[in-house]
């Protein structure tokens, strides 16, 4: 298995300077690679201090000038947000300044107030995602670009520079719904999801779905997913569980905040009418339910209590997975997520 860092850049209830949180990304990246995680991600997000990385290809960039082991992955381009073009450009060009060690991750994106300062509708979402990832990797294999669709037009145009290498088992995409999950098996992508729901759930209607559409399609098998959670690790076990708990709550309140989860607007909305069926199950049960499972579903305690919560997650969905990490959130302290970041590779990776 692998383990990676992803990097939320999140200004909690904005109580710090910007330019704080941002150094403290940088020192998690820079942790990652010293203490033996396989890769390091970055999110994309705009407008908000809930997470703040509108590039994050030109930030892994600098991540990988001051790194020379680790890869480095997008988690995730809003391909709906990008231009198809320009985001194979930069693919290629980041995975030539850091010696093929990019990697690709994609989302649809879920957040009303970002589609509407982007002016884009969300109803669009589906066919921008469909079409332009395909475009991308596309572009990525075959070294041109080239586009002639609803979405995206373009004549033929060479891609320079071009990668280092095909991004054949590289490509990967977020799928929560398992209209999202079956696009991913269709596009060749490894299947990502961050923990928000039972991974009984997330087995049934997405992992099982992709796993089905990927047999399908080719003479393989699926390759593992990548489960994305929120990690908080102490030694005191008590401690652990403790501020665990309290940092995991605090950051659902915010997702909630930020993406409306319980909004009546995903029912009108075409292509997350999954969500807009999750809505009225959030509404019906109340936020303070809706906190204790999501608490329930992500990884904090001590070293053994991890190992042992992820090893149950395994056996849930039927297969071994690759971890990722989510290591600072909420009101967490950055030497909190700098000593918990270097007990997990000292004393949980190790056991997986």
């Amino acid at each position: 298995m692998e383990f990676g860092v992803l990097s939320i850049f999140q200004n909690y209830r904005d109580q710090h300077d910007d330019s704080e949180v941002m150094a403290g990304e940088l020192a998690i990246a820079r942790i990652a690679e010293e203490v033996g995680f396989d890769s390091y991600w970055a999110t994309e997000h705009h407008f908000f201090g809930y997470s703040m990385c509108p590039d994050n290809v030109q930030w892994l960039a600098q991540v990988g000038g001051m790194t020379d082991r680790i890869k480095l992955g997008t988690g995730a381009v809003i391909m709906p947000w990008n231009d198809p073009y320009r985001v194979a450009a930069k693919m290629a060009l980041l995975d030539q300044q850091t010696g093929g060690r990019a990697l690709l991750g994609f989302g649809r994106g879920l957040s009303r107030r970002e589609y509407e300062r982007f002016q884009i509708p969300m109803d669009e979402a589906r066919g921008r995602f469909d079409r332009g990832t395909r475009l991308v990797v596309d572009a990525l294999n075959q070294g041109y670009f080239e586009a002639d669709g609803e979405y995206y037009k373009g004549p033929r145009a060479d891609l320079r520079p071009r990668p280092t290498a095909s991004f054949e088992n590289r490509v990967y995409a977020i799928g929560v719904s398992p209209d999202s999950a079956v696009q991913a098996a269709v596009l060749g992508a490894k299947l990502m999801v961050l923990a928000q729901q039972p991974w009984e759930v997330f087995r049934e209607q997405a992992l099982d779905p992709y796993r089905e559409r990927w047999r399908s399609l080719r003479d393989s098998e699926p390759p593992v997913p990548l489960t994305g959670q929120l990690m908080y690790c102490h030694e005191d076990g008590e401690r652990a569980r403790e501020l665990g708990e309290r940092y995991v709550k605090e950051y659902f309140l915010t997702v909630a905040e930020h993406y409306e989860i319980a909004g009546k607007h995903f029912k009108d909305t075409k292509g997350y009418e999954y969500y807009g069926n999750a809505a009225d199950f959030i509404e019906a049960a109340g936020l303070d339910v809706m906190a204790d499972m999501y608490a329930g579903v992500n990884t904090f305690g001590t070293p053994s209590e991890i190992v042992a919560q992820i090893q149950q997650q395994r056996e849930i969905i039927g297969s071994s997975s690759d971890v990722l990490g989510l290591v600072k959130y909420g009101s967490m302290p950055q030497t909190e997520a700098e000593a918990s970041m270097r007990l997990i590779a000292r004393e949980v990776m190790p056991h997986l």
